[in-house]
């Protein structure tokens, strides 16, 4: 990956967090993060398991976007990138 600078890197902290907790249902945070199996897996569960358990799932990946949205916002920007970008970690 090529090197970012301290405002991409927080512009990127920005998107990732604030669409982590309000469409992380959908793992649109982890696609902007670039892990995109990741975000695959949450977007297939939403959906295709929200039918099947009548949103029950679509409410847990819910809770995990929200989740994972407040602990990039409240990482700082060294630690963000050292976690999710250097170190490359999709989960939590």
């Amino acid at each position: 990956m090529a090197e970012l600078s301290e405002t991409e890197i927080s512009n990127k902290k920005l998107a990732a967090g604030l669409l982590g907790i309000f469409l992380g249902s959908f793992g649109i945070h982890k696609f902007v993060l670039g892990y995109n199996n990741a975000g695959i897996i949450m977007l297939v569960v939403s959906l295709a398991g929200g039918v099947v358990t009548c949103g029950i799932a679509t409410g847990v990946m819910s809770i995990i976007g929200l989740i994972e949205g407040v602990i990039y916002l409240t990482k700082s920007t060294d630690e963000f990138r050292e976690l999710y970008l250097d170190q490359e970690k999709p989960w939590f």
